[in-house]
């Protein structure tokens, strides 16, 4: 398909996959006022999904018939991605089925429109590797809750044009995100290779017998955790005097853990098919009604959360 710029639907998105984060995906778009079409193979737009872009418009403190906005299609080439100003592809994280994704964005997508992927590990430059138009391609990391969580990683591939960056960096501050700029294309990215790190320590401390998974979630949330809603932690240890960080850092980095390979106590419970939530037990009996108990919970926290976040941006 193609399409002059002029011909284009400057508030048309295009979102391929309508799970959990592309629901969520579909309702930042939908709240700032676009218009959404998505592709989803199974089913398109079920009751379910209807009803989970609804809570998240609702949430976001939008009109939750907004949702009328929403069109769903089981086929890409059943879109008009030619009006289209973004597409944001949300399937499954299997770069095998992102790459055939994108091979049809390739050819049917104007070469002026960015192409994002909101792949979590895959790197947009494996995604894109065999696409002509790969310059115009970059990631946009969204973190579930995706509507939620305010901020959206924008990562730079070994061949995106800088100018993409700037444009999906540009809709999504319009679109009352935090994005968050990634300049090199590096497994886990820049949110998630923070985050690991401290995941690999929190695994270690419990294979160590130091703690238990619940003190290791208190110390998070009630603890130093707490203060990241305020300042991350480079401000805050700059705050604090860097000599201090050095000094700690000098003492505490000897015994951390350092492997390349994942926690004995991890891969134990997933042997046993001790999932989490999605299996019914973990570190914890997660029977149903305490799964839908600390969704929610954690949800209240997070809205509250992002009000706070905007009420101390806005100074």
């Amino acid at each position: 398909m193609t399409s002059s710029a002029t011909d284009r639907d400057a508030d048309h998105a295009v979102v391929i996959g309508l799970g959990l984060m592309g629901c969520d995906i579909a309702a930042i778009f939908l709240a700032g006022g676009w218009r959404v079409t998505a592709v989803e193979p199974a089913g398109g737009l079920t009751p379910e999904r209807r009803a989970r872009v609804r809570t998240a418009l609702a949430q976001l403190e939008a009109d939750p018939d907004a949702v009328a906005a929403l069109t769903a299609v089981e086929r890409l080439d059943a879109v008009d991605s030619a009006s289209a100003a973004l597409v944001v592809e949300a399937a499954p994280e299997r770069l095998d089925l992102k790459r055939a994704f994108f091979a049809a964005l390739d050819r049917m997508v104007p070469p002026d429109v960015p192409v994002a992927s909101n792949a979590s590990g895959l790197r947009i430059t494996d995604i894109a590797r065999d696409c002509v138009t790969r310059s115009r391609m970059a990631n946009l990391h969204f973190f579930l809750p995706a509507h939620l969580v305010p901020g959206v990683e924008v990562v730079q591939g070994e061949h995106t044009d800088p100018s993409v960056c700037d444009r999906l960096a540009a809709i999504m501050t319009a679109l009352g995100r935090k994005p968050i700029r990634v300049a090199r294309d590096v497994p886990g990215f820049l949110a998630n290779r923070i985050q690991h790190a401290l995941m690999r320590e929190a695994f270690a401390v419990i294979d160590q017998g130091l703690a238990t998974a619940e003190d290791v979630d208190a110390a998070v949330r009630y603890a130093f955790g707490f203060r990241y809603i305020a300042a991350g932690p480079i401000l805050q240890k700059e705050l604090a005097g860097l000599e201090t960080q050095l000094a700690a850092a000098r003492t505490i980095y000897p015994s951390l853990c350092n492997d390349a390979t994942p926690s004995p106590t991890l891969a134990r419970l997933v042997a046993e098919g001790r999932l989490g939530a999605k299996g019914g037990r973990g570190f914890r009996d997660w029977p149903p009604e305490a799964v839908a108990r600390e969704r929610a919970r954690c949800e209240r926290t997070l809205l509250a959360a992002m009000r706070l976040l905007r009420e101390a941006d806005r100074g």
